[in-house]
């Protein structure tokens, strides 16, 4: 590794290795390559004289790119494709004559990107599938611990460890329907010509219309597409880029709300991300805890986020027919922003695998708060005692103040349940209110809900995903 230039940290910290082979030049060059050897056998099956022999020594040479004769040849004509024809022919001079034959460069340009995309895409379902299992036993376990709810980041009501958690999952699983639309939905750009009319395969196949799709479609076949997109100009629509982009982005938000609870749920000290034995938390005060891989999630997640602009502004000013003010935006944007949701699931993965609960935290300050959201209940239990729900109520609310008063301005204890003993009004003992106040009873249907989830929506899926799961993430930064 050279330490004089720019390295992307998506190399060099973040992204995994396998997302990085994606939009690699060798996986992109040897998709060149196979598109040209697609080409020609779709072009020999319709009748062109391209021989066997010719099509073997592409074949034989798809894999060992010569990059020294293209990049020498870039140099010369300024053109990467035509370069790459050109070093693909001096490896094969048999079949030099044929490569490209009737192509424009965004037959290999643009399909390689579909088909890269389908290979990101495919990474990144498989990837969230392991982040929704783990979280689905994390919910399963934790179905019935009551914990607080929060509106407005204000205690609300309970709900439940494991309730809380379907509420990440629900979003994730939003964002897998999303992945797998597009994954369906996917189409290659097929063989176009220049300005989408497949005039330069009209003159070779002259003018035979059902020769000319069925090029495309054996083409497509060879890469496992099932259409082509029906018409273009010589791209493909640009906003297929944005419809991708914003599929990451939807997995970007939701890992990021994710991240942002855990690092709240950490200072309020009732879950953690997990730490290791000898990690550092802050070089000044040892103590310390940081959530960095939330902190880092949320990071990555604010970046793929702001990324996914940049297809949707490509997308609005492809002027007619095509401009090449698309390609050097794409190149980048595109790349990463399957690079940063990768490295986010990477993360993410990492976490839920070794989610920290600390549930006497979470059961005191339940039992902080319950008695204020309590009070209907023991109002209640009061009336069917005698009293009067009208009288009560008033009295529930000069306890509830002063009691928050004393919370609040002295740094006391929440003592409204000593005032509600004390106050003869409500005829209830103490032993009565506490019965009350058992934080099971004021969860509603959390668990019930929980199991639901998990049966209805969630386990279909981790089944039918089955092959893939159980996938675990090191961090090594």
């Amino acid at each position: 590794m050279t330490h004089d230039r720019y390295i992307s940290p998506f190399s060099t910290r973040y992204a995994s290795d396998e997302m990085q082979f994606v939009f690699s030049e060798d996986n992109k060059f040897r998709t060149w390559r196979r598109l040209w050897i697609a080409l020609a056998k779709a072009e020999k099956a319709q009748g062109l004289d391209i021989t066997d022999e010719q099509i073997a020594e592409l074949e034989a040479h798809a894999d060992d790119i010569n990059y020294e004769d293209a990049q020498r040849r870039e140099r010369e004509v300024r053109h990467d494709v035509m370069s790459h024809v050109y070093a693909y022919g001096l490896q094969c001079p048999k079949a030099a004559g044929i490569i490209h034959l009737g192509a424009t460069s965004c037959y290999v340009g643009d399909n390689t990107d579909v088909i890269v995309m389908r290979q990101g895409l495919r990474i990144v379902r498989r990837k969230l599938v392991n982040v929704i299992a783990l979280l689905a036993d994390f919910a399963q376990k934790y179905r019935a611990m009551p914990c607080l709810a929060y509106t407005h980041l204000q205690p609300a009501q309970l709900t439940t460890v494991g309730k809380r958690a379907t509420l990440w999952m629900n979003e994730l699983m939003m964002d897998l329907a999303e992945i797998d639309h597009r994954l369906s939905t996917l189409a290659l750009l097929g063989s176009k010509g220049t300005t989408g009319t497949q005039a330069s395969f009209a003159e070779l196949f002259e003018g035979d219309g059902g020769k000319i799709a069925a090029v495309e479609k054996q083409i497509a076949a060879d890469f496992g597409f099932d259409r082509v997109v029906p018409v273009s100009g010589q791209t493909y629509s640009r906003k297929v880029d944005y419809q991708v982009a914003s599929a990451l982005s939807g997995v970007a938000q939701s890992a990021s709300k994710f991240a942002y609870d855990m690092r709240l749920l950490a200072s309020f000290k009732e879950m953690e991300e997990p730490f290791e034995k000898k990690q550092i938390g802050s070089s000044a005060m040892p103590y310390k805890r940081n959530p960095m891989r939330c902190e880092r999630i949320d990071a990555l997640a604010r970046y793929v986020m702001t990324d996914a602009l940049n297809p949707a502004l490509t997308a609005s000013c492809q002027f007619f027919e095509r401009t090449l003010d698309d390609s050097a935006n794409k190149r980048i944007a595109m790349a990463e922003a399957f690079l940063g949701v990768d490295a986010i699931l990477n993360i993410m993965m990492n976490v839920c695998d070794g989610l920290v609960v600390y549930d006497k935290v979470i059961r005191q300050r339940v039992m902080r708060e319950l008695p204020f959201m309590a009070t209907e209940n023991i109002m209640m239990d009061a009336v069917k005692k005698g009293g009067n729900r009208q009288e009560l109520h008033e009295r529930l609310r000069v306890h509830a103040q002063a009691a928050a008063n004393h919370v609040k301005q002295d740094g006391g204890d929440n003592d409204l349940i000593d005032r509600i003993c004390a106050d003869e009004a409500f005829g209830l003992s103490r032993g009565e209110i506490e019965a009350i106040l058992s934080p099971e009873h004021f969860t509603g249907r959390s668990a019930e809900q929980v199991d639901a989830f998990l049966a209805e929506t969630v386990r279909p899926v981790l089944t039918a995903a089955a092959d893939v799961l159980g996938e675990k993430q090191e961090l090594f930064v």
